[in-house]
């Protein structure tokens, strides 16, 4: 299963406003925005924007602060604005229970502060679930009453909560907005 990687979050907090890393991490830690969507350390934030600069994809300059050591303010590149709208447009998104709770959750949220249309990225999402759902549902019809029978038929169930969920809750007004 492919990591979780917090690259385009940071990203898409970047295309709302240049900041430093102590202001990105604020974001990773309340729990009105991404606290209960990731958890990453002070370090991890901080390799992350070391690794996207390296990229390109994002660049900063140190300023000097009167009541703060000197912090250094980041920005997004063009290169870096490509990859953040590809990854907000993802046509195929991961059906894992795992992305969905971390990926999805986050292209919704950074959406959301671009002010950017919620409703490709949440039918994306459906159909990516869907897809995953027929394929599911031929192996477990493949399978004998047995152990793995049991095992996709938990999650089968499990994507058909989490499709429940997509439709209940984001065919609602979003709470946020």
């Amino acid at each position: 299963m492919a990591s979780l990687l917090p690259e385009y979050v940071i990203l898409g907090l970047l295309e709302v406003r240049p900041c430093h890393g102590y202001h990105l991490l604020e974001y990773f830690r309340a729990p009105q925005h991404l606290g209960y969507v990731w958890k990453i350390s002070t370090s991890q934030l901080y390799a992350t924007l070391k690794r996207l600069e390296h990229l390109l994809w994002i660049d900063g300059r140190e300023e000097d602060s009167v009541d703060a050591p000197i912090r250094t303010v980041y920005w997004l590149t063009e290169k870096g604005r490509i990859h953040l709208f590809e990854w907000l447009n993802m046509s195929m998104p991961s059906a894992s229970t795992r992305h969905i709770r971390t990926e999805f959750l986050s292209r919704i949220y950074i959406a959301r502060l671009l002010k950017y249309p919620i409703q490709p990225i949440i039918d994306a999402q459906i159909n990516a679930c869907i897809h995953q759902l027929n394929i599911l549902r031929e192996e477990r019809n493949q399978l004998d009453d047995s152990l793995g029978y049991l095992a996709i038929d938990l999650r089968i169930a499990e994507m058909n909560a989490i499709l429940t969920w997509i439709q209940a809750t984001l065919g609602k007004k979003l709470l946020y907005e």
